[in-house]
């Protein structure tokens, strides 16, 4: 059951990050974003301890969770998703990874989310020129991003959404 409740903290943290990254791509508030996301984390949370192994809920509400977890992952792109979770456990280096690989997708939203990834995971680390580096990455495939101040300020904004989602899901605020 340890391992379900772990599953499911993480994928409830995966589900606000997802949000937040989600209003990046798509557009929209990332605060308002985030707690949407967070809901729907928390939704998808129990699915993520179904898929570690632990399973307790109905078949009916695991199939819910688990289609809004498909949903999530279709929007973002596998490597996206997956680098979601890295980043919500500091795994920076994993979730910058995956945010390369999301970024050299055909599929332009798959590849802004990739570079949004790596631009937190960056930032998120304290490498924030690195992070700076990819804004003209961000402006060539963000119509939304017009400038640096602003990519900065979307930057920012993330950040202190990542550090409120981390804080309640119980997660290390502060990366080591």
């Amino acid at each position: 059951m340890e391992q379900a409740g772990r599953g499911a903290v993480t994928g409830s943290a995966v589900g606000a990050v997802g949000g937040m990254v989600t209003a990046l791509v798509f557009g929209g508030n990332v605060g308002e974003a985030a707690a949407r996301g967070a809901v729907y984390g928390g939704s998808t949370g129990a699915t993520a301890g179904a898929i570690s192994g632990a399973v307790a809920d109905s078949n009916e509400k695991k199939a819910q969770q688990a289609a809004k977890l498909k949903a999530l992952r279709k929007k973002l792109g596998d490597d996206a998703f997956q680098g979601l979770a890295a980043l919500a456990e500091c795994k920076h280096e994993i979730a910058r990874g995956y945010g390369r690989t999301a970024a050299a997708s055909d599929n332009p939203d798959y590849a802004l989310a990739g570079v949004w990834l790596q631009v937190i995971a960056y930032a998120d680390s304290g490498q924030f020129e690195q992070a700076r580096n990819l804004f003209g990455q961000l402006m060539a495939k963000d119509g939304d991003i017009s400038s640096e101040s602003q990519a900065e300020r979307e930057m920012q904004a993330a950040l202190e959404k990542l550090v409120q989602i981390r804080k309640e899901h119980n997660l290390p605020v502060k990366c080591s």
